[in-house]
């Protein structure tokens, strides 16, 4: 059977340089391994093809011959290159082999959730904590030191957090030899993955704290105190560092996160910077023109003067009483609404004054628009009738 181009194995062009053959077996490998095709008995054969190209196209004196004689130059005692994949990826490598092993290594150390170039060893990280916290609006305004209770992990006082006994510590894994990692031969290939004596801490506990059961850490309540910035937003995450959960025998603690719910307020609504309120206001007020009063987000009174007429929906700003912004100088702005109120359980010599009031004006001096809507009014039906 006629052997496949090594480009078309690799999908590359002739021309591609070392980082571009590099990146396609790279991605291919990925895709054929046989861990990930284990159901897939051609994956095999199909990686075997892909250490086979990138050993030769990665090497420039192969790639050289290779592009010349082709698969010839290497049979009959020729360089050798698929060969070399198969003899494995020990001491006696080429350096197109070598470049192989760098690669593989890499390949594998993702796939088993390692690290290129690096072996990780030692106890674990805690765990990420969140914490909901509710707060006012006022207190988002001026902001505010809390107290916040976390239940969690804690380091174990008894053995300082070690796991051991106390008089006793950790010693070295005799598996790995305090690696935290161990090769294991699969078919044609090794692949490395934590040890599953000291499930990668390069370290056991023969004789375990009685208080914690060797795992450095205990269930405990922690009361923690929380800055609330002011001008803090709804939705706002804060992160305390280190004050997650504590890590299994010594390790490092995780992360608190928490995430700040500004609740609703009955005076205003928020948005952004801003604040937005509804203020109702007496008919007379709103007809004759005047002043009224709006409390402030600061618990402060502001006066607002209406012009004479104004209607409901007519909306005013107060410049710099609004929210506090996050920090930054300076505060937002309130915008204040008219409503404008109608009058109710009028007695009769009110009642008697508001009639007079609308004689004088002809019936509509007390609504001026009521005479306006009737007259387009008029002209639409007028309009309708002439175009039967």
């Amino acid at each position: 059977m006629a052997q496949q181009c090594y480009y078309e194995v690799l999908g590359v062009e002739r021309g591609a340089d070392g980082a571009a053959i590099k990146s396609a077996f790279r991605k291919r490998a990925m895709q054929y391994h046989p861990d990930r095709n284990k159901d897939d008995p051609a994956a095999e054969q199909k990686f075997k093809e892909l250490g086979e190209a990138y050993e030769v196209l990665s090497d420039e004196q192969k790639r050289a011959a290779y592009d010349r004689f082709g698969h010839a130059a290497f049979q009959n005692g020729g360089m050798g290159g698929a060969n070399g994949f198969a003899r494995g990826f020990g001491a006696g490598m080429g350096a197109g082999q070598a470049g192989f092993s760098d690669i593989f290594d890499e390949i594998f150390g993702e796939f088993m959730g390692g690290q290129r170039g690096g072996r990780r060893t030692g106890p674990g990280r805690g765990a990420d904590l969140k914490y909901n916290l509710e707060i006012s609006l006022e207190d988002a305004f001026r902001g505010k030191k809390t107290e916040i209770k976390v239940p969690g992990s804690v380091p174990c006082e008894t053995c300082e957090g070690s796991g051991a006994k106390p008089g006793s510590g950790p010693t070295q894994c005799g598996t790995c030899k305090g690696v935290g990692r161990v090769r294991v031969q699969q078919g044609f290939f090794t692949i490395e993955r934590s040890c599953p004596h000291c499930n990668g801490e390069g370290r056991v506990i023969a004789d375990p704290c009685t208080d914690c059961g060797g795992q450095g850490r205990v269930r405990r309540e922690r009361t923690l105190s929380v800055d609330i910035p002011a001008g803090i937003e709804d939705g706002t995450r804060i992160r305390l560092s280190g004050e997650g959960e504590a890590g299994p025998r010594g390790g490092p603690e995780g992360d608190l996160y928490i995430f700040v719910h500004v609740g609703d307020n009955d005076l205003f609504e928020r948005d952004g910077p801003d604040l937005f309120c509804v203020m109702p206001i007496p008919m007379t007020t709103a007809a004759l023109g005047g002043e009224f009063e709006t409390p402030t987000i600061d618990g402060g009174r502001v006066k607002i003067s209406v012009p004479e007429g104004s209607q409901t929906g007519k909306r005013f700003r107060v410049r710099g009483k609004g929210m506090s912004v996050l920090n930054q100088k300076g505060r937002g702005d309130l915008y204040v609404e008219i409503q404008v109120e109608t009058p109710t359980s009028l007695n009769a010599e009110q009642k008697d004054l508001l009639r007079q009031f609308c004689e004088a004006g002809g019936g509509e001096a007390c609504c001026p628009q009521h005479k306006g809507f009737f007259e387009k009014a008029k002209t639409f039906w007028e309009n309708v009738t002439d175009g039967r």
